[in-house]
């Protein structure tokens, strides 16, 4: 077993950047326009223009300004906290909903605390920077990863989710360094007193006894052999699984008891345990799925810093397809407004590459990501953000998320089917529409022991 170096003491962090406290209300609850001219309410504070009569510009479109809207968008904040994190999805800390208390920084103070030179911008700030401009900022600071131990007594939990195609899975993680913007699983790190936005792709709790608590479970007689999900609140093949190998010693455990298991991944990394996935494949008890959100490289970096690029991606489906590994892809997930587009391109880039079967999900915000995705939307896209957000209230009942069973993953409304329709005629056009193989728990055995006789 590799050398793990887990330091459980958190390194001295500077208070994290955030924009001014509004009141609580929809994101887009200040920018909605009026029906009539006349009675359309003032501007977001951070889109507000100057108040002065001599420098307000005129709104004629012949008098309009050249300054480009994502300067104004953002123009609230000390230019020295705009820049986006290097290599991570999030900028901010934000308190996670369990704690008592609750820390914003003075930004006035920070902004009078940098020093201003002649020219009047604050020192080591970089200009204003064009919305067109993908790359993260060089002034951004680096935020280091964290491997912390996780204490968890138990390796495989369960659900009762009805619209989840399994009921039992095995995270070998809590947090996900890939840091994907859009990631579902943020707020769970909030359970552990920690916040869903730079915490969670920064401070990874590492299960080192996952093998050992799964060669125990499924050793119980109690243990009635199931297809097992890897993974649902993280990503096993994230960074991190390189060097530990965590995730490859439990697929290990799983091919020992033959026990079927089904994977599904952002990172080309899962190719490395083709060798494990070739002994399950032979009694029909391995599935592996790829997710893909957009071909757009800039669009990938900015939304998911740290995931393999989509063409690694689909280079790691054509591997496990010409093992004889059934595999599929995950347009996951499909953001309303900005990847939408993409659906028809990035099916038959999967079919081209050798998946057998497509399936989706509609961007979903619970709890505090939406405030985050809402302050990535500022940052790198902000003149999709109307679009975006509007999209997803038309999905979700005039609101950014809704929990309920059944809607959750697709949402609502003529959106939302079109999204469905638009995906079902590509897929089967490209025969994708193969329903989930069926994977057998027929060959299960527990090792040092007889084989499990099941009726089937």
């Amino acid at each position: 077993m590799p050398a793990i170096d887990f330091r459980l003491a958190f390194a001295p962090m500077a208070p994290p950047p955030s924009r001014p406290v509004e009141p609580a209300r929809s994101p887009r609850a200040s920018t909605r326009p009026s029906a009539h001219p006349s009675t359309r309410p003032s501007a977001h504070p951070s889109t507000r223009l100057p108040t002065d009569p001599s420098t307000r510009p005129s709104t004629h479109p012949s008098t309009r300004p050249s300054t480009h809207p994502s300067t104004r968008l953002r123009a609230s904040e000390p230019p020295a906290l705009r820049p986006a994190r290097k290599g991570r999805g999030a900028r901010t800390n934000p308190t996670g909903r369990f704690e008592v208390r609750r820390i914003e920084p003075d930004l006035d103070a920070l902004a009078s605390s940098l020093p201003i030179p002649a020219g009047g911008a604050p020192e080591g700030a970089r200009p204003e920077q064009d919305s067109r401009d993908e790359g993260p900022s060089p002034h951004a600071a680096p935020s280091p990863t964290l491997a912390l131990r996780d204490p968890s007594r138990s390796a495989i939990t369960t659900n009762q989710s009805p619209d989840l195609p399994f009921d039992a899975s095995l995270n070998p993680y809590r947090g996900c360094e890939h840091g994907c913007a859009y990631c579902y699983a943020r707020p769970t790190h909030e359970y552990l007193g920690y916040s869903a936005g730079l915490d969670f792709e920064t401070k990874i709790l590492v299960k080192e006894d996952a093998p050992q608590l799964l060669r125990r479970e499924l050793s119980r007689p109690s243990w009635q052999p199931r297809v097992v999900a890897i993974s649902g609140v993280t990503d096993a093949y994230q960074p991190l699984e390189r060097k530990l190998e965590l995730t490859r010693r439990c697929v290990e455990v799983f091919a020992e008891f033959r026990n079927p298991i089904t994977i599904i991944t952002k990172n080309a990394l899962v190719v490395r345990d083709i060798d494990l996935f070739r002994r399950l494949a032979e009694y029909g008890a391995i599935s592996v799925a790829l997710s893909l959100t957009t071909l757009d490289r800039p669009l990938q970096r900015a939304l998911e810093p740290r995931a393999s690029s989509p063409d690694e991606r689909l280079r790691a489906i054509e591997t496990l397809a010409r093992a004889g590994i059934p595999t599929g892809v995950m347009v996951a997930p499909i953001i309303p407004g900005l990847t939408d587009e993409e659906t028809p391109a990035l099916l038959a880039a999967a079919a081209s590459a050798g998946a057998r079967r497509a399936g989706y999900i509609v961007l979903r915000l619970p709890h505090g990501l939406r405030a985050l995705f809402d302050d990535w939307l500022l940052t790198h896209r902000p003149l999709r953000r109307d679009k975006v957000l509007h999209r997803l209230e038309s999905l979700r009942g005039g609101r950014l998320n809704d929990p309920r069973f059944g809607s959750r993953l697709r949402g609502e409304g003529i959106f939302a089917r079109q999204i469905a329709d638009v995906f079902r005629i590509q897929a089967r056009r490209l025969g994708l529409d193969a329903p989930h193989p069926p994977l057998s728990t027929a060959a299960f055995r527990r090792p040092g022991g007889e084989q499990l006789v099941l009726g089937l």
